[in-house]
């Protein structure tokens, strides 16, 4: 899937959770044709295409409705990037990111809060919760060491044991499940934002720009 098309199965996604209540008003622009048309069965499509859930059964489809109502704001946000390639060093969908560079933007588009530059930075931010695996949400902060340090990459979780992220050089924006090997046994902890303080302190854990080269990457 293109990031047209990526695009037009996330308005999709969004107009179901804003009719359900499920998140607030929308942060970036909507495309009102495209959402008009859409339904659950695209809804459904999006998700299984971004590896959250299975081909759902007739069975199935309770757990489909599960993962729209814990979507949050933020994960909705982070999926209109997936496509988006890695960059290192970038902060931007014109010109890429990289992981750090991608939670950023999705904290300070999503949430008001500027999060510091670099992975291991943003796990020592003041103002964010740490969280155990088992207690994850959507929108919860996951880190991994990847280069022997032990906050060397970072993502954010949607939910069903899958998070989003800028993984590497040649690749882009994606969802990847958790519970893989690699990821498993890279794990090393979970921050949460509160959104509530958030509303109030928009520039929480608010730190200088940092030199591309320090940007973090695998």
């Amino acid at each position: 899937m293109g990031r047209a098309s990526a695009l037009a199965a996330t308005l999709a996604l969004m107009s179901v959770l804003w009719g359900t209540g499920a998140v607030a008003t929308p942060r970036i622009p909507s495309a009102e044709a495209a959402a008009s048309a859409a339904g659950p069965d695209a809804v459904t499509r999006f998700l299984v295409d971004k590896g959250l859930i299975a081909a759902p059964t007739g069975a199935d489809n309770s757990m489909v409705e599960r993962l729209r109502d814990r979507a949050s704001d933020m994960v909705i946000t982070a999926m209109n990037f997936l496509g988006v390639p890695y960059r290192r060093g970038g902060n931007s969908a014109d010109h890429g990111f990289d992981c750090s560079g991608f939670t950023r933007h999705v904290f300070e588009l999503s949430l008001g809060l500027v999060l510091p530059r670099r992975a291991d930075e943003q796990a020592q931010t003041a103002g964010l919760i740490s969280v155990k695996r088992n207690e994850l949400k959507p929108g919860d902060l996951v880190f991994f060491n990847t280069l022997k340090r032990t906050f060397s990459h970072v993502g954010i979780y949607v939910g069903e044991g899958k998070f989003i992220h800028s993984p590497r050089a040649g690749g882009e924006v994606r969802v990847e499940d958790m519970g893989a090997s690699y990821w498993a046994k890279r794990f090393t902890g979970a921050r949460r934002a509160d959104v509530a303080e958030a509303a109030d302190a928009p520039a929480v854990g608010a730190a200088p720009a940092v030199a591309p080269s320090r940007a973090t990457v695998y």
